[in-house]
């Protein structure tokens, strides 16, 4: 029986309509902002969902947007997958049903190769395309050692070619971004030299995580970088890393110059991050979020799993991730990592529920 069928045939807008509200998500989507440059389409609604590798695929972009993310990115998609992997890479592209728009990740070296990527892209997903982000800011060495992802910090005369590779083949329809880090390695700073760089080549907007690329995701972001590359460029940045809940998403907006700020793991278990980040930017307190409502939360989002075919394994992590601190929080998370049905993991939510009412 495929994940699909387990879902009772329900599509993405469905499971949201019947179980957004439970969850305190939004039944429907609201589109990104359209109109206006891209500041101003930013503006309206700062908070974005950051593309996670191994996390960002449809049902997790549908419950961030469900929750206010003003957009969401797809896990960053190599152009040589989508060249030589056929259509299994394409599917990673592709927006579900309900999803109105989606930003796409692409990473790699060869300029004809993002050429190739961003025509197929753009003809895929037509007016969904919301923009082409360049990931530069991976720092895992099988992704480095290939002169992709953080290396390309080294080589800015590369990076340039591939920004305007994407821009020339999609003739300036679509925006076109990078996501940086500060630089390769610790005490090395090149990202307001980098980011002027990527400017002139082209680039509507510049994401700036405040680390370099040798700390990983260790040690402490300096948002400190973000200003940095904000005062160095005249289009819009997007400041990323420690964005942890909503208040430190409405400082990095409200501190640092960032036009934007990019949730990544501060989005796990916690699809209303970004309402609330909303709501602490204009002054107000964001609600509580009780474990009736985490619960609700965790069926809507294995729902949605079931409703886009996704590999059901991936709520094992969403278990930990939406449970955590619930009681007895080891032992369902136990009970989880063993599920591979819809209807296991629904009864791992029933008794989570059973014993929060305790």
């Amino acid at each position: 029986m495929t994940n699909a069928e387990c879902a009772a045939g329900q599509s993405p807008s469905d499971v949201l309509a019947a179980w957004g509200g439970p969850a305190h998500v939004s039944p429907q989507i609201e589109p990104f902002a359209a109109g206006g440059s891209l500041l101003e389409r930013l503006q309206k609604n700062p908070f974005l969902m950051a593309p996670m590798a191994g996390v960002s695929d449809a049902a997790y972009r549908l419950m961030a947007r469900a929750g206010g993310a003003a957009l969401a990115y797809t896990e960053m998609v190599s152009c040589a997958g989508l060249h030589y992997g056929g259509e299994k890479s394409w599917e990673l592209v592709d927006p579900a049903e309900a999803e109105p728009d989606l930003a796409v990740q692409l990473f790699g070296t060869k300029p004809e190769l993002f050429r190739e990527a961003a025509a197929g892209v753009a003809q895929r997903l037509g007016g969904k395309l919301a923009l082409i982000d360049i990931n530069m800011a991976c720092p895992v060495p099988k992704v480095t050692k290939k002169g992709e992802g953080s290396a390309l910090l080294d080589n800015p005369a590369l990076a340039s070619e591939l920004v305007r590779a994407c821009i020339e083949e999609t003739d300036g329809r679509v925006p076109v971004t990078v996501k940086i880090r500060r630089g390769r390695r610790m005490g090395e700073e090149v990202a307001p030299e980098f980011a002027r760089a990527m400017e002139a080549a082209g680039a509507s907007a510049i994401a700036i995580h405040g680390r370099f690329a040798d700390q990983l995701y260790h040690g402490r972001a300096d948002w400190g970088a973000i200003t940095r590359v904000a005062d160095a460029v005249n289009v819009p940045v997007i400041g990323s890393g420690d964005v942890t809940d909503a208040r430190a998403a409405a400082r990095m907006v409200s501190q640092t110059g960032a036009a934007a700020a990019m949730i990544a793991r501060g989005s796990y278990g916690n699809p209303w991050i970004f309402s609330d980040a909303r709501r602490v930017l204009s002054g107000e307190n964001p609600p509580q979020h009780g474990a009736r409502e985490r619960v609700a939360a965790f069926r809507c989002h294995v729902r949605l799993l079931a409703s886009t075919g996704a590999n059901l394994r991936r709520a094992r992590s969403l278990a930990g991730w939406y449970l955590r601190g619930m009681p007895e929080a080891a032992s369902l998370r136990g009970k989880a990592v063993h599920c591979d049905t819809l209807e296991d993991y629904l009864a791992v939510a029933d008794e989570a529920e059973r014993l929060a009412s305790v």
